[in-house]
């Protein structure tokens, strides 16, 4: 459980930033060391939920504040590669986890990745690469992107689904865009020889501490 702080906010515990592959590591390594821990989960929800819990059991971990990042494909017509993705929601088969300070998080990626159109709305998970027509059936459920990963690392740190305000902690997603309805790749390491994405994953680390210090803040 949260501590309670004198001025009505509670604090959020440490940062732990969750990505699924090596490449998506190695762009926030390069970031630079910073006030986080960072977390290689695995690819796919299951290796995903699983890497998260056992983090979270870790000593100094146990309240820690989750982002999930890395890359994502687009879903709505128009979207380009290295556009950012912060979802509002996450959902997969096991539920829906709302996201915490959302608007706050869009505002500072504008700020670290300027010129870069950021995206808000719900993320939806799956178990495999999404491509083709599925594309546009994940799209008429109201999702704007999807990734394999984001939904069961929220899922796990909430413990299904509790928001701050019953007891769950702050959780949020960011995802940058590989691939869109009109630039779909044949396979992520297409990333490393030309795609814009692995910049700007390494650009936005200052927005998830803006978003990390924005929990301090007292609430309303």
């Amino acid at each position: 459980m949260s501590a309670a702080r004198g001025d009505g906010a509670a604090d959020p515990g440490p940062l732990l930033v969750a990505c699924a592959l090596r490449i998506e590591q190695a762009a926030l390594r390069s970031a630079g060391r910073g006030d986080h821990t960072l977390l290689r989960t695995g690819m796919g929800p299951r290796a995903a939920g699983r890497s998260v819990g056992r983090a979270l059991e870790r000593p100094g971990l146990e309240r820690a504040a989750v982002l999930a990042t890395g890359f994502c494909a687009g879903l709505v017509p128009g979207m380009h590669p290295g556009d950012l993705v912060v979802a509002d929601e996450t959902r997969d088969p096991q539920g829906v986890v709302a996201c915490t300070g959302t608007a706050l998080l869009a505002e500072a990626l504008a700020r670290a990745a300027p010129g870069r159109t950021v995206h808000t709305g719900a993320l939806t998970g799956s178990d495999h690469v999404v491509r083709g027509q599925e594309r546009a059936q994940l799209r008429a459920t109201g999702a704007i992107a999807v990734d394999m990963e984001s939904a069961a690392t929220l899922w796990a740190a909430t413990r299904g689904g509790r928001p701050p305000s019953e007891g769950g902690r702050p959780v949020a997603a960011v995802r940058v865009i590989v691939d869109a309805p009109e630039h779909e790749l044949v396979r992520i390491g297409t990333v490393r020889g030309g795609i814009s994405a692995f910049r700007v994953l390494r650009a936005v680390l200052p927005a998830f501490y803006d978003w990390h210090r924005s929990l301090l803040l007292p609430r309303r």
